[in-house]
């Protein structure tokens, strides 16, 4: 018996041997790093592309190409999207004309990649409407705050969604009130800057792994994907009023932010969904392209 075990024991060696041998050889090919990038940029005025400046809109399609390209990766106002296809559309919201800094990523096999960078002039021109403003600064000043007794005042839903609340549909409980969220107010003036008061906690609510964007002590307490109570005090920033492809949308200078931090382009931008004269209710993409996150807000 001792005798049939070690022989079983030096096959099994014998066999080991050979399999880590085998997987010393395996080969992942030749390694080639993608050369003669090329970009293209097209302007989009009301859902239709040019290649001539935009009319101002502000909305552009970048495309690019490369010898040696499984990937690419685009990379526009500090937010990074990775795209296969190799073209992705960008919404400029800073009113005016202004040059702005494109770069491509292009990745290879075994993870190589090259860089090109390219500027463009894009305008973006919008008067929003008087009773818009009215609605939004009370024509000097208004505070807002999370309409936390209202159904599905927070939520989200596929890209693209066009329901509030789509994946974890709120029936109006304000279930979210260790958040920091409910005591922030959100203050726009006429004059265009935005002050976000955080409230008696001094801290804010937003999303695991891109929170830390807005800098502050790194602290709060994890809950899922969420990050509750972030300490981070007041701050001001800019507004401007859009509305690309005929949506009208709110942007907030730097990293200003609306009730759950999201990540995403910056300024962050917020398309107007619904708004009467006392509520307004917006829709964003996160950092991470994953989920649009809806918000109702109720004039204070």
């Amino acid at each position: 018996m001792k005798k049939i075990n070690k022989i079983l024991g030096l096959f099994l060696i014998s066999v080991l041997t050979f399999t880590s041998c085998q997987d010393d050889d395996i080969s992942i090919g030749e390694i080639t790093a993608p050369s003669n990038i090329e970009i293209t940029v097209a302007y989009i005025d009301e859902g239709v592309e040019s290649q001539a400046p935009g009319l101002g809109s502000g909305e552009i399609k970048v495309s690019a190409k490369a010898d040696n390209a499984t990937a690419y990766q685009f990379v526009i106002q500090g937010q990074t999207k990775l795209q296969k296809s190799g073209s992705v559309s960008h919404t400029f919201t800073t009113l005016g004309t202004n040059i702005y800094a494109v770069t491509v990523i292009a990745f290879g096999t075994g993870g190589v990649s090259s860089t090109k960078t390219i500027e463009v002039e894009v305008q973006a021109l919008y008067e929003p409407p008087a009773d818009l403003l009215t609605m939004l600064t009370s024509n000097s000043s208004r505070s807002w705050r999370i309409a936390y007794e209202t159904p599905n005042y927070f939520g989200l839903g596929p890209v693209g969604t066009t329901r509030l609340g789509e994946y974890f549909p709120n029936g109006g409980t304000p279930d979210k009130a260790n958040s920091g969220m409910y005591d922030d107010r959100y203050i726009f003036n006429s004059d265009g800057t935005f002050t976000h008061d955080t409230g008696d906690d001094g801290a804010v609510f937003g999303r695991k792994g891109l929170i830390t964007e807005i800098g502050g002590p790194g602290d709060g307490t994890a809950d899922g994907d969420d990050i509750l109570k972030y300490t981070y005090a007041d701050y001001s920033e800019s507004w401007t009023l859009t509305a690309p492809g005929g949506v009208e949308t709110l942007s907030l200078g730097g990293l200003g932010f609306i009730g759950y931090y999201i990540g995403g382009s910056t300024p962050h931008s917020y398309k107007i969904f619904a708004r009467t004269d006392n509520t307004l209710t917006l829709i964003a993409t996160d950092g991470n392209n994953q989920f649009d996150w809806n918000f109702i807000l109720i004039a204070d």
